[in-house]
């Protein structure tokens, strides 16, 4: 499974910063993106950090392929968590609970993203909400390889969010 999430994410991320999609490699080396950026220019230029991506967008799917393969002749592991206290899974829903509820009330931003989509966008709201609840609660119980698919289901949602319009602003098509 981690070969299943290492691949998604190195695949994913190298090609939006290699292609420079929507600005994201530029954007990663501006002022805004630093929380404690300085006031020189970066050490390291855009076109370095596009070549980093570049190598994750290259291997990312063979890793990917590879975790695939594992789980489809089943030798993909099973990763089972120490059991956790209670008030570990108490302080957990209350984390929870205050993270959806700013979330999705009326100037959250999944409730932005609801109000202003239809279709795929809307399924990527309830499945980054899903996944969310999933992971936590799989995380109370234990299992691990099931919490690490809620994990993954909710990272795709999510970078599907990501690479739609902004939630509030007409698309150009």
């Amino acid at each position: 499974m981690f070969s299943l999430a290492w691949g998604t994410f190195a695949t994913t991320l190298g090609w939006i910063v290699a292609t420079d999609f929507r600005g994201a490699a530029h954007y990663a080396f501006s002022h805004t993106a630093a929380p404690f950026g300085g006031s020189g220019p970066p050490v390291l230029g855009v076109g370095f950090f596009r070549l980093v991506a570049g190598v994750f967008a290259l291997i990312g799917p063979i890793v990917l392929v590879t975790g695939l393969m594992d789980l489809w002749r089943g030798e993909a592991e099973a990763l089972r968590l120490p059991p956790v206290d209670g008030w570990f899974v108490a302080v957990e829903a209350v984390i929870l609970t205050a993270a959806l509820w700013s979330n999705w009330r009326r100037s959250g931003l999944l409730r932005r993203q609801w109000d202003a989509s239809n279709g795929p966008r809307r399924a990527a709201v309830a499945g980054v909400t899903g996944s969310v609840v999933a992971f936590a609660v799989l995380l109370a119980l234990g299992a691990g390889t099931w919490m690490m698919a809620a994990w993954l289901l909710g990272g795709l949602c999510g970078i599907i969010l990501l690479l739609s319009d902004p939630a509030g602003r007409p698309s150009d098509t």
